[in-house]
């Protein structure tokens, strides 16, 4: 039976949260090292089988989401807590890293069959004498549904302090106003803000982790079932989203984020730039989620974010022009280029296009 397992895995006390560059690497390290594991070892000799494992690297850790095939679930979290301290053991960068937590998490359905398996007794496996208690709660908090108080207000306190780093937007820019009692608390639009800057983190972290996937493939995203961002960029693209575009769109969210730190803002650089924004605004939505905040305006707050960060620019036209071919079998990679060309080169290079009349009347 397959399960899904959630793991914890942490640097020792006091250490430095992990930047941007340190996170790629762990998350690097880890699936390198996952990806050569064919086979486990369990209790008493039996095998398991890793079928599929994802790595996300916060700032305090990572969280390893892993699936594998187990005859029993407590052979599953024995043998996958066991494997991960040995790897992180032989790792050298990583070996005064521990491992938190190694539990299974489940549907209902899955867990349903678990509790028949132990139920039946006729498992050679020796199933029937594993005695399985499921703590409903816990598996909320691992889920990301439902999470304690404290667990959540804790988030609320990141977003709250990630907000510090927005300079390009004021509170107003989330559909707070001063002079008006009924619009969002000055609090409430400096927690989407703060959103905002970590959804813009954990986007570039992803892209990461897609750029390394594309690269070690040399295949394009349309050949890929999963991939972390790229598959929430337009689909008729995603034949020439190569490892080099991936790369192009992560410079594109770092320079988003040093704009996002100065004051200023004077609209986005091009369509890379709104597509990004697009994107961060869909992980600032999840951040929210996740904190508990689900009382807020929040699409009427992300339009009146849409209306500073945008201006007069026509999204809907940038990224899907009304002229593009209809047939995705037609779309040209050249529309890939002008993503990350600035709209003022653009404008200029269309105007150039425009062949000028010779008026004059000769005799």
């Amino acid at each position: 039976m397959e399960y899904q397992l959630t793991a914890e895995v942490i640097p020792p006390a006091n250490t430095p949260a992990l930047d941007a560059l340190q996170r790629h690497g762990v998350a690097a390290l880890l699936d390198e090292h996952l990806d050569l594991l064919a086979e486990i070892e369990g209790p008493d000799g039996v095998e398991i089988e890793p079928l599929d494992h994802r790595v996300s690297v916060q700032p305090d850790g990572a969280s390893i989401t892993w699936v594998l095939d187990a005859p029993a679930l407590a052979f599953a979290e024995d043998a996958a807590s066991q494997v991960l301290g040995e790897l992180l053991e032989r790792t050298e960068l990583l070996t005064d890293w521990t491992v938190r937590r190694c539990e299974v998490t489940a549907s209902d359905e899955e867990l349903a069959a678990a509790l028949a398996e132990v139920d039946d007794g006729d498992d050679d496996t020796g199933a029937a004498d594993v005695e399985i208690e499921i703590d409903l709660a816990a598996l909320d908090e691992l889920t990301g549904i439902n999470g304690s108080d404290d667990d959540q207000d804790a988030k609320r306190g990141r977003l709250f302090d990630a907000a510090e780093a927005m300079g390009a937007f004021g509170p107003e820019a989330f559909g707070h106003d001063e002079d008006d009692e009924a619009s969002v608390s000055e609090d409430d639009a400096m927690l989407v803000a703060g959103a905002v800057i970590i959804g813009l983190e954990l986007l570039t972290d992803e892209l990461f982790i897609d750029v390394q996937t594309l690269e070690e493939s040399g295949t394009p995203a349309s050949e890929h079932e999963v991939l972390w961002a790229l598959h929430e960029l337009p689909t008729r693209y995603a034949g020439h989203y190569s490892a080099l575009f991936a790369k192009k769109f992560l410079i594109t969210t770092a320079v988003l984020g040093y704009r996002l730190a100065q004051p200023d803002w004077d609209g986005p650089l091009n369509t890379a730039e709104v597509l990004a924004i697009r994107l961060v605004e869909a992980a600032a939505r999840n951040q929210l989620a996740a904190a508990g905040v689900e009382d807020l305006p929040l699409d009427e707050m992300f339009e009146a974010f849409e209306e500073y960060a945008f201006g007069d620019l026509d999204v809907d036209e940038v990224i899907e022009p009304s002229d593009a071919p209809e047939d995705d079998d037609e779309v040209d990679e050249l529309v890939l280029v002008e993503w990350f060309e600035p709209f003022e080169e653009i404008d200029e290079d269309d105007s150039e296009l425009e062949v000028p009349v010779d008026e004059t009347v000769q005799a």
